[in-house]
């Protein structure tokens, strides 16, 4: 079984997450599985943000072709970078269990010990929005790379601050890095925290064998957190934050939308049942509908 992975060290240690999730299930012996890495846009692309070059398809569209090619069996991703609206032919078989699903502050314990006028290193736009929501003095400056390349920039001083998962931190065995941000402070990206295998929706024995190693609790959040995104048709110029729960057997979820400065903030939540993806979307289109025309625009290119 060919396992396909993108290249960065990160990518590479959830690949072995799941080749031996899948190992110790079927007692497979370690050559069963052999990881084909491929390299993607968004690995090659580290000076502009993935909004100004065709966004999260840059992390997936090489192993889709790599799919649909047959070069490979299945493909692991993060799944907070697939896209929302995925190809007809390629299918989420299953999700490990969920880690830590919240952001890190690297350089300081927290936000107010940032000095005046701060400049936080980071690519995401919705970080960027809720950094400048809790300090408006900040000067956002792009950090693209992996872990250790971002890293690097703070040591370099080219920031007083970033922010990183915390997941990728634990998963790199970094997990003193940083100092954790209450979700009550920064609500994360949809689907933060969960590793995502995908194969071909006709290929019936993988989609039977992935199957097994998917945790429902996981998969059945972050598809409700996913929906969240296909409601508001939100892309990753967006400021998209939300979270999926699972509460007494159904699914508690929080979504929020801001603005690019931070000055303004759409929330609600739901509990709804699992599965009911509906319900999820209908969430996202409510907070679009409560928003301004300006913060509404985000959402319309």
């Amino acid at each position: 079984m060919r396992l396909g992975t993108r290249g960065s060290p990160l990518a590479l240690a959830q690949a072995q997450m799941t080749a031996q999730a899948l190992r110790a299930r079927f007692g497979w012996p370690m050559e069963a599985i052999e990881t084909v890495v491929v390299q993607t846009s968004g690995d090659r692309i580290q000076d502009r943000a993935l909004a100004e070059i065709g966004g999260k398809a840059l992390w997936t569209k090489e192993l889709d072709r790599a799919l649909a090619e047959g070069e490979i069996d299945f493909a692991v991703h993060s799944m907070k970078d697939v896209e929302t609206i995925r190809p007809d032919a390629i299918r989420i078989a299953a999700m490990l269990p969920r880690a830590d699903v919240r952001d890190k502050l690297i350089g300081a314990e927290r936000f107010e010990a940032l000095p005046a006028d701060p400049v936080v290193g980071t690519s995401s736009p919705r970080r960027a929005a809720q950094v400048r929501r809790l300090r408006p003095d900040a000067r956002i400056i792009l950090f693209r790379g992996n872990v250790a390349t971002r890293l690097g920039k703070l040591e370099a001083g080219e920031a007083h601050a970033t922010l990183l998962a915390a997941a990728g931190l634990d998963r790199l065995g970094q997990s003193e890095v940083g100092a954790l941000v209450p979700l009550d402070v920064m609500l994360p990206a949809p689907s933060q925290g969960a590793v995502g295998i995908e194969t071909l929706g006709g290929h019936a024995r993988m989609l039977e064998l992935l199957g097994e190693i998917s945790d429902a609790g996981t998969f059945d959040c972050v598809m409700a957190e996913r929906a969240v995104l296909k409601g508001l048709g939100g892309t990753c110029h967006s400021p998209i934050a939300a979270l999926a729960v699972l509460e007494d057997g159904a699914i508690r979820l929080r979504a929020e939308i801001l603005s690019a400065d931070g000055q303004e903030t759409v929330a609600d939540e739901a509990r709804i049942a699992r599965g009911d993806a509906e319900a999820a979307e209908a969430l996202g289109r409510g907070l679009l509908e409560r928003a301004s025309p300006a913060l509404r625009a985000l959402f319309e290119a």
